[in-house]
């Protein structure tokens, strides 16, 4: 039996850990040839190492006009095509507003918005060749309200939004759809690999309906469908994936969910410490002070959902 992406060519940015990884697993299981691009070259050539023939590794800096320009053409000349891109690359700032600094909120935008939007104008002429394909772009529930000490992470992914409703305005009429995935809070593992230090968020699943943050592997399923053939009637879209936001009170109990797929088993030795520079550097904090000075922290208070 073929697979929901048998055949198709796909680019997935930050797929070193984390969503990223998860999609690309997804993806080549069900048939999709994958070059996933990352610039953790450790975490980004373990995983493809993982997948076999239908995956390849590049270093890609999101940000880096001419790093996208040869990237495509070299995927171009290697695969013939582009049906799908996944612009799943970011990074995260927890800092007050009045303490954010020009450069790290410039920071934020260039990796988030500006990656984004690279990625989207270089991929584009290879999928109006090909006659058609799926464009996602990963954006946040802080996309969609906003919260507290997040103002430039909020601010990349509101434009991302933005875009993401032009490009599929622009796009239809060459067969190119393009949509949007925001999700709610996700793992630690995940979180971790956004902010380059491991964080606590443990109080923040505790108070959602499920009892529990999301995992990779769920929203890897979302991508799936926009990645396929069978979202072909979705176009402009913003698809959320959470549970409602926090409840204020204690902590409820964890219900059992199934999983299509089973998360992927553990890397078998130690993963190494996040490379330090300008995407996973150690954030100004103290995660002590994160957990006990966040707003979301005190009794009741909950995301502007």
């Amino acid at each position: 039996m073929a697979g929901r992406l048998q055949g198709k060519v796909a680019i997935i940015t930050g797929a070193a850990r984390g969503q990223g990884a998860a999609a690309a697993r997804r993806f080549v299981a069900e048939g999709a040839l994958v070059l996933l691009c990352d610039v953790d070259d450790d975490h980004g050539e373990y995983v493809t190492s993982q997948l076999g023939d239908a995956a390849w590794y590049r270093h890609l800096d999101v940000a880096d006009e001419q790093a996208w320009a040869t990237t495509v053409r070299d995927v171009e000349q290697a695969f013939g095509g582009l049906d799908v891109l996944v612009n799943n690359a970011g990074v995260m700032s927890f800092t007050p507003l009045v303490d954010t600094s020009l450069a790290e909120y410039e920071r934020v935008v260039r990796i988030n918005q500006v990656g984004t939007f690279l990625g989207m104008r270089e991929c584009v002429p290879l999928m109006k060749r090909r006659g058609g394909g799926s464009i996602v772009n990963l954006t946040t529930v802080e996309g969609l309200a906003g919260m507290p000490w997040l103002t430039a992470y909020a601010a990349s992914k509101f434009a991302i939004r933005g875009m993401t409703k032009v490009a599929a305005a622009e796009l239809g009429m060459h067969g190119i759809r393009v949509n949007s995935v925001n999700p709610g809070a996700i793992d630690p593992a995940t979180a971790a690999t956004a902010l380059g230090a491991p964080v606590d968020l443990g109080m923040m699943g505790d108070r959602v309906p499920l009892g529990q943050d999301a995992q990779a592997e769920e929203v890897a399923n979302l991508l799936l469908f926009l990645a396929s053939d069978e979202s072909s009637y979705c176009t402009g879209g913003e698809f959320v994936a959470e549970v409602g936001g926090q409840q204020p009170g204690p902590a409820q109990p964890t219900p059992q969910r199934p999983y299509a797929v089973p998360p992927a088993p553990q890397q078998p030795q130690p993963m190494p410490q996040p490379p330090q520079g300008p995407y996973y550097g150690q954030q100004q904090y103290l995660q002590e002070q994160y957990v006990q000075d966040a707003p979301w922290a005190a009794e009741g208070v909950r995301r502007a959902y």
